[in-house]
């Protein structure tokens, strides 16, 4: 039976898809790395990874056993976890998937975690709510931040409700202060998520509701794009309160509340169930809590 070493270089592998870089990132040579994947390939007498020229992924065999890889390997790292938590020293890693939406909430809830547990390394991945839904179920991620429409309802909890406002620049905005209509937020210029995110397909579904067209001038896969075009003048987006309040704040624009239709959709932390719970999973629910 292969050992958690090579458990390790299976997940490296998953990671950089790419033989080179895996076996640096473990710190052994390339061919030392090849031997030890053909190993484990003859400890279990079945072919792991598709191989060319180059890495072309695992087979089926494979993916079955990274899932379980993952899992051996998130359950060391609790045992680790929960033995350092006994000395009050909690170390070792939290992944958290996070929709781009929430990750302002997710800063906050990092610095939380940093204040308690200043020894514990945080990953935030900005990630669609299909991915986050995957990789909770292949143990590449401790816990997602995602809609809870598109989540397993037995295993995430509510934590808020995500509302939208029209941000434009003073000189596209049809009013300075109060509320606008999604109607009269199609008529402006518009600088959009991209049609793969959850937030984006919310928009379209009003926008289709209401039916209008909307003026998008670009499509952008985060804010930060969004912002300076709205900073320039030329575009006005819309975004949920909690990324407005973030991102927005000190910025010479107009923000609009967007009613008729009043729009929400929730929220929630998704863990996947499993026992003895990471302490830095419960760390996270107590750093969450206080985030709200």
């Amino acid at each position: 039976m292969s050992d958690i070493r090579n458990l390790r270089l299976l997940v490296a592998l998953s990671h950089h898809k790419h033989f080179s870089r895996a076996a640096e990132d473990c710190g052994i040579s390339q061919p030392a790395f090849s031997a030890r994947i053909r190993s484990i390939e003859e400890d279990f007498g079945l072919p792991l990874v598709r191989r060319g020229n180059k890495f072309m992924g695992f087979t089926r065999e494979g993916e079955v056993m990274l899932r379980w890889a993952r899992k051996i390997l998130a359950d060391v790292e609790g045992m680790r976890q929960e033995i350092d938590a006994l000395n009050n020293n909690l170390k070792g890693k939290l992944v958290v998937g996070t929709i781009p939406t929430a990750l302002p909430f997710a800063a906050d809830v990092s610095a939380q975690l940093r204040r308690a547990h200043p020894n514990l390394s945080i990953e935030i991945q900005s990630l669609s709510s299909t991915q986050i839904d995957i990789r909770l179920n292949d143990y590449s991620l401790d816990a997602g931040i995602t809609y809870i429409e598109d989540a397993d309802p037995a295993t995430t909890e509510f934590l808020y409700n995500e509302s939208y406002a029209l941000i434009a620049p003073e000189a596209l905005a049809p009013r300075k202060s109060g509320k606008a209509t999604w109607a009269e937020a199609a008529k402006l210029p518009l600088c959009l998520l991209t049609t793969n995110m959850r937030n984006r397909q919310f928009v379209d579904e009003v926008f289709e509701q209401i039916d209008v067209s909307p003026t998008i001038v670009m499509q952008t896969s985060g804010f930060t794009a969004a912002l300076a075009l709205v900073a320039s003048g030329s575009a006005a987006t819309i975004a949920p309160l909690r990324v407005v309040d973030t991102y927005f704040a000190d910025q010479s624009s107009v923000r609009l509340e967007l009613v008729e239709p009043a729009v929400s959709h929730a929220v929630g932390l998704s863990i996947k169930d499993q026992k003895p719970v990471l302490p830095a999973v419960q760390a996270l629910r107590v750093a969450v809590r206080n985030s709200l």
